[in-house]
């Protein structure tokens, strides 16, 4: 009784959890700081802008998906409306000359997505589950049709345009180059980040939590759930609209692509992917999702296809998705049983690395005899140029995708053995329940 008392981890104490939290923070800001440094060509900071502006998207999405339980398919609305707002309003403060920086025009967005929560959230947040999931369609349905017929306010196809270096300077930056948009948004990454995690540890926080696992339960205890999916709702839109106006910022653009299906559904990967039960998810999702997307586009034309498979396998296989994988080690690595691990999936990766090279190579020609049938057969996907044509080609997928599968699936046996040792260790240790 005394040796398992003594095996407990210790309670950690206020002051460990101070420095934690707001070293964590500081690293964070660091981090964005010193990013530049380490990738200073115009490509990566394009990249590191998109990370930021996906990472605020992403966390905003998580506070109806993670948060409240709500699955939206039209979360892009309130996106592409603080969009259309921030291009309006930076066109209207620099043709007015208001003394009004830059800085402050991603409010304008943030405000927009905030008002068109407040008038659209109160009927779509009466229901939960499927029924919200048909009206927030709707909605985007019917937004995204709106968008080429007022054209007026929304530009049609074209979209409406604002230059942003004619806005008030601040500090005498006049935010033309990216180096400087950057910083903008890395400012409103953290601020943005700081707040939605502050706002899930406030009381609200918790209710959001408890009436996305029991509505019922929570009505009984005497508040109304409807209220407090209301209030999710808008604090979701305004953060949403954030997102958009740093978008609109960086690319001093707005159009119908902002308000578009893809969009919300670009939203919902991220947070999925990066798993929706943890705060760090959606962050984890945005970087991954991004990345993928603007390195995946460069190495075969059929990139989206690759995608919805990537979100499939995610879902069969990893269900809380890249945060919840690595949380489920933390216990391991605790009880210093992770080197086994690590060591069987080393062995478990050649085969498996092989199985998806054979169903990366079948994918490739098949959309070609599919989609390009009458060009050249010698094709170029992932940096390897082939002969679709070629029988040794065929051949040679079949053989990686059956030799890799039975392959690794002998390591994965052998991988889930060496799990339930560590697991247990790391139960006897008190790590894990």
């Amino acid at each position: 009784m005394s040796e398992s008392v003594e095996s407990m981890p210790k309670p950690r104490s206020a002051v460990s959890d101070g420095v934690r939290f707001y070293g964590m923070w500081l690293a964070a800001a660091v981090a964005l700081l010193v990013l530049p440094r380490i990738f200073p060509s115009g490509g990566a900071l394009t990249t590191l802008s998109l990370i930021g502006i996906a990472i605020i998207f992403a966390l905003s999405y998580n506070i109806l998906l993670g948060q409240t339980g709500m699955l939206s398919f039209g979360h892009a609305v309130y996106y592409g409306f603080g969009g259309f707002l921030a291009v309006h309003g930076m066109n209207l403060i620099a043709a007015s000359r208001w003394p009004i920086p830059l800085p402050l025009v991603p409010l304008i967005g943030g405000v927009a997505g905030l008002a068109f929560a407040l008038a659209l959230g109160w009927v779509s947040t009466k229901r939960s589950g499927t029924a919200f999931a048909m009206i927030s369609l709707g909605v985007a349905e019917l937004v995204g049709a709106s968008v080429l017929i007022l054209r007026s306010f929304f530009g049609g196809e074209a979209g409406i345009t604002a230059n942003r270096t004619r806005l008030f300077r601040l500090f005498d930056w006049s935010f033309g180059p990216q180096i400087q948009i950057y910083y903008l948004i890395a400012a409103w990454t953290l601020i943005a980040t700081i707040a939605m995690y502050a706002l899930t540890r406030t009381p609200w926080g918790r209710m959001c939590n408890a009436v996305r696992d029991n509505p019922e339960r929570v009505q009984f205890v005497g508040y109304d759930p409807h209220v407090i999916r209301y209030i999710a709702f808008c604090f979701a839109g305004f953060f949403g609209g954030i997102a958009g106006a740093l978008t609109a910022i960086n690319f001093e653009i707005a159009n119908s692509a902002y308000l578009g299906a893809v969009q919300s559904g670009t939203v919902l990967f991220a947070a999925y992917i990066g798993g929706i039960g943890y705060f760090i998810g959606p962050i984890l999702g945005a970087i991954f999702v991004t990345y993928l997307s603007l390195t995946l586009s460069d190495l075969t034309s059929v990139w989206q296809l690759y995608f919805g498979l990537i979100f499939i396998a995610v879902v069969v296989f990893a269900p809380g998705g890249l945060a919840g994988l690595l949380m489920k080690h933390r216990p391991v690595m605790r009880a210093g049983a992770l080197v086994p691990v690590l060591r069987s999936y080393l062995v478990a990766l050649p085969p498996t690395v092989a199985m998806l090279a054979g169903l990366v190579l079948a994918i490739e020609i098949t959309v070609h005899y599919t989609v390009n049938a009458a060009d050249d057969p010698h094709i170029r996907a992932f940096g390897m140029s082939f002969d679709a044509s070629s029988p040794i080609i065929w051949a040679l997928a079949a053989a990686l995708i059956v030799l890799g599968y039975l392959v690794a699936r002998r390591t994965w046996a052998h991988v889930a053995n060496v799990w339930d040792k560590a697991t247990t260790a790391a139960r006897e240790q008190g790590f894990l329940a």
